[in-house]
């Protein structure tokens, strides 16, 4: 039986994600197996493959690392999320936390570093980079539990609402965002104005206001 440590890397930069799987290939006791470009492709590759352990970049389309690893642990809580990201203020930290994850871990990480915090989250620690280690144990404390994860991002809004949130943030039109999601325009219509309604906002510029703020979607740094 295989001792390895199973990872799936999810990241929308193809050259990054393939420079990742190289990377890791290095480490005798870590094995790739399989890569997601957003998302919602990572939570369903992660249901079909249950990996030991999910890489998964902070700023992706269709579903941010945020929302994807929110999902995620409600369905598959067992399955370790490492978040890997550019971003390193205090903001995204408390995001981080409330989403669930197990860590976070900064993009400049050196090799050896990346290897270590994979090994260990598929443990049951917590590995956050050095320089957010200190506020990783500040915040842990204030954001725990899920009524914080919920308050990040609308806990009144379902998974398929935050993904339209998400879309319509990002600019798609409401026939992109059909095509994408594979429903009608007119279900892309009553989610989208069910959204208005819960969170009580009324024109598109309300809605990417709220989803910049409520981290449903991460501006590039």
């Amino acid at each position: 039986m295989s001792t390895k440590i199973t990872v799936l890397i999810a990241d929308d930069h193809t050259i990054l994600r393939r420079g990742l799987v190289s990377l890791l290939s290095l480490s005798e006791n870590i094995e790739v197996v399989g890569e997601a470009g957003d998302g919602r492709s990572a939570v369903e590759m992660a249901r079909r493959l249950e990996p030991d352990v999910v890489l998964m970049d902070l700023s992706m389309p269709v579903l941010n690392g945020l929302e994807a690893t929110d999902q995620l642990k409600r369905e598959a809580p067992g399955i370790k999320v490492l978040i890997l990201s550019a971003h390193d203020n205090d903001d995204y930290v408390a995001q981080v936390v409330r989403s669930g994850a197990n860590g976070y871990v900064l993009k400049n990480t050196s090799p050896d570093e990346l290897s270590e915090a994979i090994r260990a989250v598929h443990s049951g620690q917590a590995f956050f980079s050095p320089s957010l280690s200190g506020r990783w144990g500040e915040l842990s404390g204030a954001e725990n539990g899920d009524a914080a994860r919920e308050s990040m991002k609308g806990g009144t809004l379902t998974t398929r609402e935050r993904e339209i949130l998400q879309l319509l943030a990002e600019g798609d039109t409401h026939q992109a965002i059909a095509d994408r999601l594979f429903i009608s325009i007119r279900t892309v219509d009553t989610h989208t104005n069910n959204i208005m309604k819960k969170l009580n906002l009324h024109d598109v510029a309300g809605l990417v206001t709220y989803a910049i703020k409520n981290g449903i979607v991460i501006l590039p740094r």
